[in-house]
């Protein structure tokens, strides 16, 4: 083999690399969210297409069921968020109900925290190293240079769900 050969070779190789750890990132970003899935087929889960596109649903905020200090804007602008620079729809899905990799955000069971906005809050904030079931990790902020107010928002929203 020549030396360019094998150059090109690496340069393949190189990009091979990068992709995969591109991959492996995003991937380790994903699934640290608070409510269950199911454990016994989580590959069923990602093979069902979505019922319902949660980014394009009507948000119906009941204000009363806004927790202290969280307001419908915040509601509104973690829903962009979570399908748009929070990637959160990547892992979760984007019906939000979840699949292999992150669990479901609009039902009332919640895993790795108590469900409470300031929990959800702090989870987004610190992350999942180690999910209750599935098999992605969450990074803190999602990987994501995410604001205190941008997790704020993606909390209200990720509080909304479970009671929408």
């Amino acid at each position: 083999m020549t030396m360019e050969e094998e150059r090109a070779g690496g340069g393949v190789a190189d990009r091979a690399r990068i992709t995969s750890l591109a991959v492996l990132t995003l991937l380790a970003a994903c699934g640290g969210g608070d409510s269950g899935g199911s454990a016994e087929a989580p590959m069923a889960d990602a093979a069902e297409p979505a019922t319902e596109d949660a980014s394009t649903v009507e948000l119906n905020i009941d204000p009363a069921l806004l927790p202290e200090g969280v307001t419908a804007e915040m509601v509104e602008e973690g829903r962009e968020l979570f399908f748009g620079a929070g990637i959160c729809y990547t892992c979760h899905m984007m019906d939000a109900k979840g699949g292999t990799l992150a669990p479901d955000l609009t039902d009332d069971v919640w895993l790795n925290v108590d469900g409470e906005y300031l929990s959800i809050v702090e989870v987004i904030k610190t992350g999942v190293s180690q999910p209750v079931e599935h098999v992605g990790a969450m990074l803190p902020r999602a990987g994501m240079p995410l604001t205190d107010e941008q997790v704020e928002a993606l909390a209200a929203y990720s509080y909304m769900l479970s009671r929408m």
